[in-house]
């Protein structure tokens, strides 16, 4: 292989690592399962005066486990389902 071949499969392998890097699956369920590991505990914690604002409803509990099962849906599709690197367009030939 060429010297010129090897440097472009590199820049892909690099290109294809990049794309699963940002990928904004991955980010947006980061966040949600962070957010919904502190916000269930907000909920397991809870006092009974908050219960009595929320009419003893746990609001916190129900939604940190909505957004635990929200982020961990999204990395479950990244895991399933990974980005796939473009492929780049072949030059017409002459």
């Amino acid at each position: 292989m060429s010297e010129l071949q090897r440097e472009v499969s590199e820049l892909e392998a690099r290109s294809a690592t990049a794309a699963r890097l940002f990928d904004i699956r991955r980010i947006i369920g980061g966040l949600f399962v962070v957010y919904g590991v502190i916000v269930t505990i907000a909920g397991i914690t809870a006092s009974e005066a908050d219960l009595k604002k929320a009419q003893d409803i746990n609001i916190n509990l129900w939604t940190g486990l909505a957004m635990l099962a929200l982020g961990l849906f999204f990395l479950g599709w990244v895991w399933l389902r990974p980005t796939q690197a473009p492929t780049p367009a072949e030059a017409p030939q002459e």
